[in-house]
């Protein structure tokens, strides 16, 4: 029930509020901010999945969270994203032009990347992965959703003007419940892994965070613009990441192992992402 029924109502609805209150100017504002979003759109699509295949190699991650591991390093940033550059004073326009952006380029990205994932950590063990269906399950999942988001935008702005932040915010906490009620359900997995999966979560997000920052500044980039670069490339969409592990795994029902990294990974992150945005909006007074 979880997995084929909550989780990608959530996932619709998360990208259906993503949708809300985008427009067309926010993929073509990719040339007005080409150093930036070429810089975030690099990290997300290069480093985050090289950081990923480092972190699982270097902890030893047996192979299924390994390859869960790889999953959530794949996804792009999601709504968490775009509201954590708003509040450590970042550059939201550029923030949601690389969450539309990348969000569409994953649907190919993840895909292949993940089956390639498979492949090298499970070995002989693998699942098949039917690239094709997984795509076609990711277009459906996101790119649907938020095309209706922008829909509903260009139809009706002044309901949607009213509308964004609560779906907005409706859709966090179903989010949060689901972590929750996954992470209830599979309590013995859970703790089981985070001896090995904590330490290596939080290595990830810390080295992608530290990696979004430095290479904002070596390019030259404002205080604004490197808190979105760095935020970006650290946070990634959690639902999205269980729903692909999910898929792959073959799982309809309960929280299979590579959905696991990503669920304890949506716990984790705030260890560092909320001292992380607090020190940004510091900088940006």
């Amino acid at each position: 029930m979880l997995v084929d029924l909550f989780l990608p109502a959530v996932l619709t609805l998360i990208m259906f509020s993503l949708g809300l209150g985008l427009s067309m100017a926010d993929f073509s504002r990719v040339f007005q901010m080409p150093k930036a979003f070429g810089l975030g759109a690099f990290n997300q699509v290069i480093v985050l999945p090289i950081v990923g295949f480092g972190v699982a190699v270097g902890f030893g991650l047996p192979p299924a969270l390994a390859v869960g591991t790889m999953v959530l390093a794949l996804c792009p940033g999601g709504v968490l994203s775009n509201v954590l550059a708003r509040y450590a004073h970042g550059s939201v326009p550029l923030s949601v032009s690389l969450t539309a952006v990348i969000s569409l380029l994953s649907i190919i990205t993840v895909p292949l990347l993940a089956a390639l994932s498979v492949r090298y950590f499970m070995g002989d063990e693998a699942p098949p992965v039917d690239v094709t269906a997984l795509g076609v399950a990711m277009f459906l999942l996101t790119v649907v959703p938020v095309a209706l988001g922008m829909a509903l935008t260009r139809i009706a702005p002044v309901l949607v003007e009213r509308l964004a932040p609560i779906m907005g915010t409706v859709a966090m906490v179903l989010f949060a419940v689901l972590i929750v009620a996954a992470l209830a359900a599979n309590w013995g997995s859970f703790t089981a892994n985070i001896g090995t999966l904590g330490p290596a979560l939080l290595t990830m997000n810390a080295i992608l965070l530290l990696v979004g920052v430095l290479t904002s500044k070596m390019a030259g980039l404002s205080v604004q613009d490197t808190t979105t670069v760095a935020i970006e490339s650290g946070i990634q969409n959690g639902t999205l990441g269980i729903a692909v592990g999910s898929m792959i795994a073959g799982v309809a029902t309960g929280l299979p192992e590579m959905a696991l990294p990503t669920a304890i990974y949506s716990i984790t992150t705030w260890a560092l992402s909320l001292p992380f945005v607090a020190w940004r909006r510091s900088l940006a007074r």
